[in-house]
Order: structure tokens, then C-alpha cells, then sequence
């Protein structure tokens, strides 16, 4: 059933303010524990497997409006009206939808080195890479490739992520517990022609300066669109700025989620 509930994962104080918080390509909601568990412990911290990702249903459409709708359906079952919504990566393409479908549901809105508007040439070879899905013998290598992409990921990190991020397949053998056909339709999506978040939703765009990935056009927008209501922050990271660089991006989130809101 494509209507079903996404999985969540939760952590934080159940009666703090609450945050959405969204993960890219490939990824899930556990990728944010350490995040949630150190910076944000305060807050009611809410983080789904988007659909085809992690133990969320795996049916189509992969749409960003079905994203859109599977967020706003799991907001209405946590009885949450409005929450900061953080998004990575594809998460952030999702965060800034749902900002524009529903404003009235989003405080603010953070997008950590968010992949809208790319390039489809780019899209595409990212997109074919999925075609043939990769398998592991065992989790040690599994724990290998993971470790060759998050060069800067701790020992730690990458046992949590083997743990929860792994399942068996037909023959024996072991896969990233994702649905590749998602993959491919959240990179066709990515090549969307970008649009600027809501004017009225305080928005803080961070970019990872090692990853190439926000497009200049897509910030040009942004400050067009939102004046003083846009706050630009740069981390010397890769993509995986919440892996690299896990403290600095924690303190940013904590501090700007937690000051002042602009009345607009």
C-alpha cells in the first residue's frame, strides 16, 4: 500500500520542540542518531526512512510529492502542527517541498548542502550506478566500501551504520537496505529545475565546500527570494557534512534552531 506509515526513529526529550529530520540518497533515519543524541538531546527529534529507504514501504511512486506527503501523514500520526525541518542532501530537496506545500507546518527550515536543481547529466550518470545493485559477502566488506566513501567517518560510526543499514538477500548475500528503483527516481528528481524555499520560512542554506554539489544559481534564487530571511553558512567538509564534520554541524544546528524566529 503506498499510503502506508514511514518508519520512524525518535530520540531526544518527547517534550522538547520538535524537528524533522531528513536523509538523502541511499540513507535512513538512524544516520542522525549521534547528531540528535548530542546536539539536539533538548528536542523531540523525529527522523523517518523516507519511502524506499530503510524499513519504510518500498512501493512507487518515488515522487517528491509522494515524499512531501509521506512527511506531512507522519507529522499528523505524531501529532506534531510545526516543526523545524532539517533536510541532507536529497532530504533537503524534500524540506524545502514540504516548506512550499505547507509553510504553515515548517518553523524553520535548515538544508545541509541540499542536491536540488543538479546538473541531469550528473543526475543521470549517479542514476545508472543504481542500476546494478551492489552486494557484499559478508558485513566486513560491506563495513569496507562504507569506509572507502566516508573516509573520515570514526570506527564507531561505521559499526552503526553496517548494523543497521544492512540486509540479506536471495542468495546469501548481503545489501544497503534500500529499494535501487527509488534511487534512480529520487536522482531524476534532483534534476528538477530548482525553486527557492517560501519567503515566509526562516531558512539557513549550509554548504559543504568540498563537494561541489549546491549550484549557484539555485543560492542566487534563494537571496532573491528571501532577503534577510535567508542565512548562509559554508563547512570545510564533504557532502557527508553530519559524517566529516559531525560537532561543527551539530553546534550550527543546535544554535540556530534554537534562536530567534523572524514574525514575518
Amino acid at each position: 500500500m503506498t499510503d502506508a506509515a514511514l518508519f520512524v526513529h525518535r530520540y531526544g526529550d518527547s517534550a522538547g520542540a520538535p524537528v524533522v529530520l531528513l536523509h538523502g540518497v541511499t540513507g535512513h533515519g538512524a544516520r542522525w542518531r549521534r547528531t540528535a543524541e548530542g546536539h539536539l538531546a533538548d528536542r523531540r527529534v523525529i527522523a523517518p526512512d523516507l519511502r524506499g529507504h530503510g524499513r519504510s514501504p518500498y512501493e512507487p511512486p518515488w515522487t517528491v510529492d509522494r515524499h512531501v506527503a509521506d512527511v506531512l501523514a507522519m507529522l499528523d500520526v505524531e501529532g506534531v502542527e510545526r516543526a523545524d525541518v532539517v533536510g541532507h542532501s536529497f532530504g533537503g530537496m524534500i524540506a524545502l517541498h514540504l516548506a512550499r506545500t505547507a509553510p504553515e507546518r515548517v518553523r524553520r527550515l535548515v538544508l545541509l548542502d541540499p542536491a536540488i536543481g543538479l546538473d541531469p547529466a550528473f543526475a543521470a550518470r549517479e542514476a545508472r550506478g543504481f542500476l546494478v545493485p551492489v552486494s557484499f559477502a559478508d558485513a566486513a566488506e560491506a563495513r569496507a566500501f562504507r569506509a572507502a566513501r566516508w573516509p573520515k567517518a570514526s570506527p564507531g560510526l561505521l559499526d552503526e551504520e553496517v548494523e543497521a543499514h544492512l540486509e540479506p538477500t536471495p542468495d546469501g548475500r548481503l545489501r544497503w537496505r534500500f529499494e535501487p528503483a527509488a534511487i534512480v527516481g529520487a536522482y531524476s528528481e534532483m534534476a528538477r529545475p530548482h525553486v527557492p524555499p517560501p519567503v515566509e520560512v526562516p531558512t539557513h542554506l549550509v554548504i559543504a565546500t568540498q563537494a561541489d554539489l549546491v549550484r549557484p544559481e539555485f543560492v542566487v534564487d534563494c537571496r532573491a527570494t528571501l532577503g534577510p530571511g535567508l542565512t548562509i553558512s559554508e563547512i570545510e567538509s564533504g557532502h557527508m557534512l553530519y559524517v566529516d564534520r559531525l560537532a561543527e554541524t551539530g553546534r550550527l544546528l543546535s544554535s540556530w534552531l534554537d534562536g530567534p524566529v523572524d514574525a514575518r
